[in-house]
């Protein structure tokens, strides 16, 4: 007796999962807007209200809502927010079979997000600039993280050919060039100060005061007997983020190959009428080219990149691109087998109305992908660093955003105590040709 012919149930639970469903980069976009027009309580109420869905992207939303927190000057809860979601992203790198299973007959917004391996690197990096404006005790810990994770992503990035993509992973500067900073103030460190900065000169050797820090460390001289150092710390410009995108020669090999096994083959496939989805990294136009520090009225020098973001996001998805393909048309094989089985198992005949409904409601189920554009939006494309030594004493620093034209917007100022010997930090975060936020000091809560 032949079985009867219906629908299998895991397409009908595959469209239940994912039809009409907004994408992430939907859910960023207002967010977006509200920060980079300067309304920071606004992008701050609009990421509580889509952490609080309890979605799959509350964690990714959570990066945000730090840079938000640490915009608006609450550098402790900004490090609160990032050390939560560190933990989390560290736990998420297990995945479980299930979970993956799932994956591979829905898509990957499915699954839980452990972030992109930049978006990794850079919490560390954050969470030390955060405690660096509070009071520093767990920055140069923060900074030793910064290196440690990006060599375990590195080391741990071969695939099963034993080929390993992240090999040519661009490093982050940032975290050897805190920990030579932090070191190089203890006035004892000198040692440790001058190989964290070795690394810098290697791993951003665009960054020109390099060398100069490099050599200060190796001589011994924090600053001159009555002098402190300012690092002024810019987030300057928007960052990467992902948008859906259509991989066309995959979905043209895939058209070409169901239509010739229906032609050839027991059973007909659906045909690949819904394109093959997947995220690309979109770099924004920076205008900013660098913040200009003045120090009581008078030019005192100018921020330079010390991690390039934008670069190193793009050059990292670049690295697995192909593994990100691979497993968007695995999945398309996987769904389209499903399909075939079904027919197999259930008996159902190629000229029926019954083969037609199950061929559209695969192409329905594969319609439902939708790419997987979680990311940490609000990231800067730039983090720039200027040191500046001065004299022990109260100072008034104005920070001037110029483009290749020359200034952008406003000088906006705060005022800075400096401590014989010691160091302070500011940071400031400028998107565009205007502050958003607060500048941040740490001699404030010192």
């Amino acid at each position: 007796m032949r079985k009867r012919s219906t629908i299998p149930p895991i397409l009908v639970c595959g469209l239940a999962l994912l039809a009409g469903c907004a994408t992430h980069a939907d859910r960023l976009r207002e967010a977006r807007t509200q920060f980079y027009r300067g309304d920071v309580g606004g992008a701050a109420a609009v990421l509580d209200r889509e952490i609080e869905r309890g979605r799959k992207d509350a964690d990714v939303l959570k990066l945000d809502r730090a840079i938000v927190q640490l915009s608006a000057g609450d550098a402790r809860q900004a490090e609160r927010t990032l050390r939560e979601v560190r933990d989390q992203f560290d736990y998420l790198e297990q995945k479980s079979a299930g979970e993956s299973a799932l994956v591979m007959v829905t898509d990957d917004n499915q699954g839980a997000y452990a972030g992109e391996d930049y978006e990794k690197v850079l919490i560390r990096a954050f969470l030390a600039l955060s405690n660096l404006m509070t009071d520093g005790g767990d920055a140069t810990a923060y900074s030793l993280q910064v290196t440690r994770k990006q060599e375990e992503i590195v080391q741990t990035g071969a695939d099963p050919s034993g080929e390993n993509p992240k090999l040519a992973y661009q490093r982050v500067a940032l975290g050897a060039y805190l920990h030579g900073i932090l070191r190089e103030s203890t006035h004892a460190d000198y040692d440790d100060a001058a190989r964290a900065m070795v690394q810098v000169c290697s791993w951003e050797p665009g960054f020109r005061p390099g060398p100069t820090d490099l050599e200060r460390a190796r001589f011994g001289r924090h600053s001159a007997p009555g002098h402190g150092v300012v690092y002024v710390f810019a987030l300057v410009g928007r960052g990467p983020y992902k948008e859906e995108a259509v991989e066309m020669p995959s979905t043209v090999s895939l058209l070409v190959a169901d239509r010739i096994l229906s032609e050839t083959g027991k059973h007909t496939l659906p045909p690949t009428v819904a394109p093959i989805k997947v995220p690309k990294v979109v770099l924004a136009f920076n205008p900013v080219e660098t913040i200009q520090v003045a120090v009581d009225g008078q030019p005192a020098g100018a921020t330079e990149t010390i991690t390039d973001v934008g670069r190193l996001a793009l050059q990292q998805y670049e690295a697995i691109y192909p593994h990100v393909i691979g497993r968007a048309v695995a999945r398309r094989v996987i769904k389209k087998g499903i399909l075939y089985a079904t027919k197999e198992a259930t008996g159902v005949s190629r000229d029926t109305l019954v083969n037609l409904a199950v061929d559209a409601a695969g192409v329905a189920w594969e319609a439902t992908e939708t790419a997987d554009t979680r990311c940490w939006g609000l990231l800067p494309d730039k983090i720039q660093v200027v040191r500046l030594e001065l004299p022990a004493g109260e100072h008034r620093l104005a920070l001037q955003p110029l483009g290749r034209g020359g200034p952008l917007g406003p000088a906006p100022g705060t005022t800075v105590r400096v401590a014989d010997g010691q160091n302070t930090y500011i940071l400031a975060n400028f998107p565009d040709g205007r502050l958003v936020g607060r500048i941040l000091t740490s001699d404030s809560s010192r």
